[in-house]
Order: structure tokens, then C-alpha cells, then sequence
């Protein structure tokens, strides 16, 4: 999950160069995917915090239903924040996984 987490981080952090507009699908469809995973192994029978973040994340970036803000600087503020939340996640994962 730590793995997962760092390559996330890697794409967000990527779309804060101008890139084409096929990448922003694929992030979308890539974010959504690994937020869902990381809120599925983070449920231990009860929600908890991280559950509800990667949640969230999940429905904002879905390709589905997109949340569109129709402009790339009011993207780079979401995309970094995610960026942050993925890297705070992977770093404190070893302590996650001897909660369990």
C-alpha cells in the first residue's frame, strides 16, 4: 500500500506541469482507483479518519461524475493537497499496519 501510495503522490504531483488533457483522464481514473484500494485497506471493521479522506478523494477525482473547475490553477491547489495526503499516508503507513 506504501507503493501505491508514493506512485499517487508521484502522478499528482506530475500534473502540476501543463501536460495534455488525456493525462488529467487517466489521473483521474488512476487517483480514483488507488483511493478506493487505500479506503478499503484502511477499514478495519469501523470508518476511521483515513477511510473518510481517501474516500472523499475518490468521489472528487472520479471520472464518472467529474468535478470540474474549468481551469489548471484551480486544479494545482487540489492536486497538491491529494499530493500531501498521499505522502502523509505512505509515511506514517508503517505505523498503520502495526495498529492492526
Amino acid at each position: 500500500m506504501k507503493i501505491l501510495s508514493i506512485c499517487a503522490a508521484a502522478l499528482l504531483l506530475l500534473a502540476l506541469v501543463e501536460l495534455p488533457i488525456g493525462y488529467y483522464t487517466f489521473l483521474r481514473i488512476a487517483i480514483t482507483i488507488a483511493s478506493i484500494i487505500l479506503a478499503i485497506n484502511c477499514f478495519k471493521g469501523s470508518v476511521n479518519i483515513w477511510v473518510v479522506v481517501f474516500g472523499i478523494t475518490a468521489i472528487f477525482f472520479n471520472p464518472v461524475i467529474p468535478v470540474y473547475l474549468y481551469q489548471k490553477d484551480k486544479w494545482l491547489p487540489v492536486d497538491l493537497g491529494a499530493a500531501v495526503l498521499f505522502i502523509v499516508y505512505a509515511v506514517i503507513y508503517k505505523t498503520l499496519v502495526k495498529e492492526k
